[in-house]
């Protein structure tokens, strides 16, 4: 397997395709990467919490289809599978999540630490995924895996304190 560009953030910044992958630079960050990327998600889902239900679900479908060539793509051209300065994925995971999270800070704290909590230890199936599936689908699928996980833990979180 190719070895990333020695220079990669000069490599990320220059190319469309990377700085989308790259969450137009969070990627970059010496350490969790894919937190300072979840921030993002958490920026997008903000930017449109006030346009309703269906164009979250429409802006969340296109930014997993869209995902699916971008990483799959900016991985190709670095040479390496799912690297963790690509983001993309934790983006959309993220904004997926806070679909289902209650709409106050606290529930968005929970929903922020439960969806990286869950991408990070990656329980079953997550980690299978992550290693069988090659290409932007299994970078995207394990994201939205654990995005379904914490969905699901928030929804239950919702149940028990009404």
């Amino acid at each position: 397997m190719n070895q990333p560009p020695d220079n990669l953030a000069r490599t990320v910044m220059r190319d469309p395709v990377h700085i989308l992958a790259f969450g137009f630079g969070t990627g970059l960050a010496p350490f969790a990467p894919g937190t300072f990327g979840s921030l993002v998600g958490v920026l997008l889902f903000w930017l449109t919490m006030d346009f309703g239900l269906y164009v979250q679900l429409g802006v969340a479908l296109a930014a997993v289809l869209a995902g699916i060539w971008i990483c799959g793509e900016s991985a190709r051209r670095i040479g390496v599978h799912d690297h963790n300065g690509i983001v993309w994925d934790e983006i959309v995971g993220m904004y997926v999540t806070l679909m289902v999270a209650p709409a106050t800070a606290l529930g968005w704290v929970v929903a922020f630490v439960l969806f990286r909590f869950l991408d990070i230890v990656k329980p079953w199936p997550i980690r299978d995924v992550d290693h069988r599936l090659g290409g932007g689908v299994g970078i995207m699928l394990d994201d939205l895996i654990a995005a379904l996980y914490a969905a699901i833990l928030l929804g239950l979180y919702r149940w028990f304190m009404i």
